[in-house]
């Protein structure tokens, strides 16, 4: 298998591992269904196939059943199946041969895991695979809004791969175990994205106008949020660049992903917890963009682990390193005096931040 796929699986398991959809574009008989059934395999993990373009609207919404006075709605067996393994992977195949009213039938099915009136434990994966509509049989656009809620990865086949495969077996994903507290990265994480979006205010949120484009990844404070989860994940295992790029670029696009990427690697971000360690020695970079991340970046890691010794030593680092230039430190000032810990009072490191953020609303 070449190594661009083996950086798309490696995409995939991160993703699975991380619990973000993830949704799979190839063309028909190229193994998606298979790779995502010999995971759960060597997972030992339930794995419940649901073929989009086959369903009605109530297989995911639910059937309304009268109980007396009331309606509920009624979950399918395969939703019941999930919920009473309390684990395993919902696979939504041939979603993009889905009509419309199905598709918004799976809206909260994907971002919040419920179905009818069951809620799927948080331990269950969603993985769904899509033909391109000109490949597809009677294939749709995906809306924009359920597209939104999917990281988008592009499956590859390599044709050495496939020769390989044949006689020895094929490659299934090999889904890491994440550490114990990995997500007490995604603040730091979620800072540096924040960094990003500072500077890059536009990239926020921007549909495609395209409804083609809308139907893959682009940028939305929810895309931005699955970054921010998936870099953490990616940190936690040391995932290769190219997986980190295959994901980006899956959930926010090519263009704003692409950006976020050349911008990440020319950061050089000092530690944040080395800084917190060492308040007076930490060197941090001139450029403002670059400072305003490094900053949000230590506010975050601080918001991850809030003890009042932590919370003190934040302040000092980010006084020394925007005292010259106050308003670059201002968000991250900010995140400090949310997570202050309970009894604590703020340090006259906090003073000089105080007019900026009064001045910008983001103190009251």
């Amino acid at each position: 298998m070449s190594k661009q796929d083996d950086s798309v699986l490696e995409a995939l398991s991160l993703a699975v591992a991380a619990r973000i959809p993830v949704l799979l574009w190839g063309p028909p008989g190229t193994g998606k269904s298979s790779a995502v059934a010999s995971m759960c395999q060597e997972l030992d993990i339930p794995h419940e196939v649901v073929i989009a373009s086959i369903r009605e609207p109530s297989d995911f919404g639910g059937l309304p059943v009268i109980d007396g006075d009331d309606v509920r709605f009624a979950p399918p067996r395969w939703a019941r199946r999930l919920a009473e393994a309390g684990t395993g992977v919902l696979f939504l195949d041939e979603i993009s041969t889905a009509p419309p009213a199905v598709q918004a039938a799976l809206l909260r099915v994907v971002l919040e895991r419920v179905v009818g009136d069951l809620a799927l434990p948080e331990n269950i994966a969603i993985v769904a695979a899509a033909n391109p509509p000109d490949q597809a049989a009677d294939g749709w656009d995906l809306s924009a809004p359920l597209a939104n809620r999917f990281c988008h990865l592009d499956w590859q086949t390599d044709p050495a791969a496939v020769a390989t495969g044949l006689v020895a077996g094929f490659r299934s994903p090999d889904v890491p175990a994440l550490p114990d507290g990995w997500e007490n990265q995604i603040p730091v994480a979620a800072a540096i994205v924040g960094g990003f979006l500072g500077v890059r205010r536009s990239l926020v949120i921007a549909p495609p106008t395209e409804r083609a484009l809308a139907g893959r990844a682009w940028p939305s404070p929810r895309t931005w949020e699955m970054v921010s989860r998936l870099l953490a994940a990616a940190q936690a295992v040391d995932a290769s660049m190219e997986a980190k790029r295959n994901l980006v670029i899956g959930s926010v696009g090519d263009g704003a992903g692409l950006e976020f990427l050349t911008w990440l690697e020319e950061l050089d971000l000092p530690d944040p917890e080395s800084a917190l360690r060492n308040p007076d020695d930490v060197e941090f970079p001139d450029r403002g963009d670059r400072l305003y991340a490094a900053l949000l970046a230590l506010a975050g890691a601080v918001a991850a682990n809030p003890t009042p010794e932590r919370w003190i030593a934040g302040w000092k680092v980010l006084e020394r390193a925007a005292r010259n230039a106050p308003d670059v430190g201002a968000m991250a000032a900010r995140v400090l005096a949310q997570v202050r810990p309970p009894g604590m009072s703020a340090p006259p490191e906090a003073a000089i931040f105080v007019p900026i953020m009064k001045a910008a609303g983001l103190l009251e």
